[in-house]
């Protein structure tokens, strides 16, 4: 009898598969990197077809790994990159341009004119996010206005618009369904995450016709199966989350008050604010956290563009260290007494400041500046950013949750590094909880597709069995704390300036 589950982790530089048996813990897994396609400063794409291929590829080698075939698999989920969009005929399958990826900064013109023509208000009222090039609806306009053709064929009902999950269930379904879930829609601009619907209102306003748009299902719910082939049996899909979702799920913050917060490319911090939608007034984004049974559960989100991506310029762009592991050690011996801040704007800043125009800066260096203190810079920027976040959440609960009182749970590539964690927790003055099983993002999604099939218990058992490696507790004395973070917002102002 089949006792596992299949999933797809579809991130920005690589795409994973992921086996889980029934206890929902991974036992096998595979993974490929794809190219990052940048045609012009602040442009960033991908090629559909890379994520696919290497979506299939990395499902069979997890497959292999786990000596396991599509039989033997109960069901498959699917977690993503979210706001990066794909535009296909829906008479061939076939993308009409490479994927316009969530960091991409193309539409900041666009949204520019939007807000000074007075958008900002419908656009937060309906959706809970704010007008940016981040968002999934600008690049679908600009796709429709530059693409040859696009426009009259979208208009003819030819085209499909999807993030990423959408074009992967088309394809995995061969063509058989065209959906998403509520997660993924609330990162459109075009989506009433009151009423659970897509907005008229805001399809006008980007001029979108709604033939292009999937249509919306629960986060655990039916999408169909996949084709025989390439897994040799037709899989159940019964669960789809953009990532930091999934995240949130497998990290099991289930309860209103509890935060996670991923470290990967960016950082993306979320706050389970139940089955209320609570409207930021400090320049975060209300969201849809997951929805089940038709009952959508919110959160309040913070996203960084850059938290890991900083590492990888030390070691791509700059040639600085060999791997993103070389970071902690050169952090801890780095000058105590040199104040050297990152500000890693390196395409705009996103939560709290929304500025897509921000550039990246470093500051406070002297002539005794090294690479050690370039490294520690990289590093404590994440903690600083996160703490920008959790300073806003704070604010916008008016009390209902403070973070000095609260555990975060962390995850992702970066959360491995002790000497992070442990700044982290210093800045935030809070616990850092760090899970034994870091594939937070997989699980979530995993615990959605076999809590649909019937295959794990429900949440609270599942919440129940979330177990911590690490606490990190707060040691910085609270002068050097508040000194070191009035550092880092001088550095920000810096970077805010127009020059």
């Amino acid at each position: 009898m089949a006792r596992h589950i299949l999933v797809i982790d579809q991130g920005t530089t690589s795409t994973r598969s992921i086996v889980f048996d029934d206890a929902v813990a991974p036992v096998a897994s595979g993974q490929l990197e794809f190219q990052q396609i940048y045609p012009q400063p602040g442009w960033v794409e991908h090629d559909p077809e890379a994520i696919w291929s290497t979506t299939v590829a990395t499902a069979l080698q997890a497959l292999g790994n786990a000596g396991l075939t599509g039989r033997d698999i109960v069901a498959l989920g699917i977690a993503n990159q979210r706001e990066t969009v794909v535009i296909w005929d829906r008479r061939t399958g076939k993308p009409i341009y490479n994927a316009i990826v969530w960091q991409d900064r193309r539409t900041a013109e666009l949204c520019e004119r939007l807000q000074r023509e007075g958008h900002d208000p419908l656009i937060a009222e309906r959706t809970g996010l704010l007008l940016d090039p981040y968002f999934s609806g600008t690049k679908i306009a600009w796709l429709l206005d530059n693409v040859s053709g696009a426009r009259a064929a979208a208009e003819a009902g030819h085209l499909a618009f999807g993030t990423i999950d959408s074009f992967l269930l088309w394809r995995l379904t061969a063509g058989a369904i065209h959906a998403t879930d509520a997660t993924n829609a609330s990162r459109t601009l075009l989506f009433d995450i009151h009423r659970g619907a897509w907005d008229p209102d805001l399809l006008r306003l980007f001029n979108i016709p709604a033939s292009l748009l999937p249509e919306v299902r629960d986060t655990a719910a039916d999408f169909g199966a996949t084709a025989t082939n390439p897994f040799g049996a037709a899989i159940p899909i019964r669960g789809i989350a953009g990532d930091q979702q999934a995240a949130l799920i497998g990290q099991a913050c289930l309860r209103p008050g509890m935060v996670k917060s991923t470290y990967g490319t960016g950082c993306f911090a979320l706050l389970n604010t139940g089955t209320t939608a609570v409207a930021s007034q400090h320049r975060l984004v209300t969201t849809i956290a997951y929805q089940l049974n038709g009952l959508r559960t919110y959160a309040l989100e913070g996203s960084i563009f850059v938290a890991g991506a900083a590492v990888q310029w030390l070691r791509d762009g700059l040639d600085l260290i060999s791997t993103a592991a070389e970071t902690g050690t050169l952090a801890a011996a780095a000058d105590p007494a040199q104040a050297v801040y990152l500000v890693p704007a390196f395409v705009g800043l996103g939560a709290p400041y929304w500025d897509p125009d921000a550039r990246a800066l470093l500051t406070g260096m002297t002539r005794g500046t090294t690479r050690k203190e370039l490294a520690r810079a990289a590093l404590e920027c994440v903690a600083y950013q996160t703490r920008d976040l959790l300073e806003a959440m704070r604010a916008d609960m008016g009390g209902a949750w403070s973070p000095e009182h609260a555990v975060v749970r962390v995850d992702g590539g970066m959360s491995a590094s002790d000497w992070t964690m442990q700044f982290l927790a210093d800045m935030l003055a809070a616990p850092v909880d760090r899970p034994a099983n870091l594939e937070t993002t997989a699980t979530g999604a995993a615990y959605l597709a076999g809590m649909a099939a019937g295959l794990y218990p429900d949440a609270d058992s599942f919440a129940a069995s979330w177990k911590a490696e690490r606490r990190f507790l707060p040691a910085m004395p609270e002068a050097q704390r508040a000194g070191k973070y009035a550092g880092w917002q001088t550095a920000v102002a810096r970077a805010l300036l127009r020059t």
